[in-house]
């Protein structure tokens, strides 16, 4: 199946009330277990790749492992997306690799650490809108910077990350500037601070509404209930995969992630997108230590990827069903880019600024 912008699969998942997980890609592995999963369940999938992940594999590796994906599994509408965009260049960039989606993360400047002003937020995420519309490709864009509500810090992943001390208004997105902020750039999507952060560090105890705040995508969603929410930072952290991480070596602290079950609420109220990383990351990891203890004489790497596949397998398979993404792959008609663009440029495709209260 062709790829498929980010725009029109969340559309259709919010007309039909479901949620995506969107797994971050570095190598051919992860590639296969994650598409191994959708067919298994029919749903459709977000391919995600960070600054990092391209400097690791370099952008015609991944460009060439989605296109493999593509042909191997074509009845799965892929789309391909620039994760935490720095600037122009790392956006359109992007999209001359063949990335479907892009994000322009104007919460930082574009040295990935230094929280931005509202100002420069909203004007460079409004012009790589403008230009990435022109060629029918989706923008997400972040207002709020992501970090911990506990520590009142950002934590970094693949060099991406607030540094220094975060103010609590930093922390949390202000729902009355996101109505201004989507009517400014005409953004797709929209991420959203909340609490959440990156690595498996999220929380020092199950989370509660003082520090994962989903009042915040309530509010925004009542004021904006025709914009796709974004929660970054969302992987669960399962303890199980904790537990057999430490069990083969690891030296995990007792942490906890974002629970599935706050999620799904999410997913009731406007979030269509789903960042998951730390989860995929620990399933694989848990599986090479294990086997790495199990078969001391082993150094094949294969007999340490087919299992953390497997393992990666299953654990996305289980977000597909339990964000509601499972069969709705197949009733999914991918349009092209050349009839995205000429829809952003009829105007057909701009944010419905429907807020349902005084904003």
């Amino acid at each position: 199946m062709a790829r498929i912008t980010l725009r029109q699969l969340l559309d259709h998942a919010a007309e039909h009330g479901y949620g995506v997980p969107a797994f971050n890609i570095n190598n051919m592995e992860q590639v296969l277990a994650i598409m191994a999963a959708a067919e298994e369940c029919d749903a459709p999938v977000i391919l995600q790749a960070s600054r990092g992940a391209r400097a690791y594999a370099g952008d015609v590796m991944l460009a060439k492992m989605v296109e493999a994906a593509e042909a191997m599994h074509p009845t799965i509408p892929i789309c391909l997306h620039q994760d935490h965009g720095n600037d122009e260049a790392t956006c359109f960039s992007a999209i001359q690799h063949g990335f479907t989606s892009v994000m322009m993360d104007g919460s930082l400047e574009a040295d990935a650490k230094t929280p931005a002003s509202y100002d420069y937020n909203e004007s460079i995420t409004r012009r790589v809108a403008e230009m990435a519309h022109k060629v029918g490709v989706s923008v997400e864009g972040e207002l709020g910077v992501l970090g911990s509500l506990e520590t009142g810090k950002g934590d970094k992943e693949d060099g991406h990350g607030a540094e220094g001390a975060l103010s609590h208004d930093q922390l949390l997105t202000d729902p009355d500037q996101a109505v201004a902020f989507v009517r400014a750039t005409k953004v797709d999507a929209l991420a959203i601070a909340m609490g959440t952060s990156h690595g498996a560090y999220k929380f020092s105890r199950k989370p509660d509404g003082e520090i994962l705040a989903m009042h915040v995508v309530k509010a925004i969603h009542e004021r904006l209930p025709g914009i796709h929410l974004v929660m970054h930072g969302s992987s669960s952290v399962p303890e199980s995969l904790q537990e057999l991480f430490n069990r083969y070596g690891g030296e995990m602290p007792k942490t906890w992630g974002v629970p599935i079950e706050e999620i799904q609420a999410g997913i009731r109220h406007g979030v269509r997108k789903v960042n998951i990383d730390t989860d995929c990351r620990l399933a694989m990891a848990a599986q090479i230590r294990r086997i790495a203890t199990e078969k001391r004489s082993e150094f094949d790497p294969r007999k340490f990827l087919q299992p953390s596949m497997d393992a990666l397998k299953t654990l996305c398979r289980e977000r597909y069903e339990q964000f509601g993404s499972a069969g709705h792959a197949s009733k999914i008609k991918p349009l092209s880019l050349a009839e995205m663009a000429k829809r952003y440029r009829a105007g057909a495709l701009d944010p419905r600024i429907e807020v349902s209260r005084a904003a």
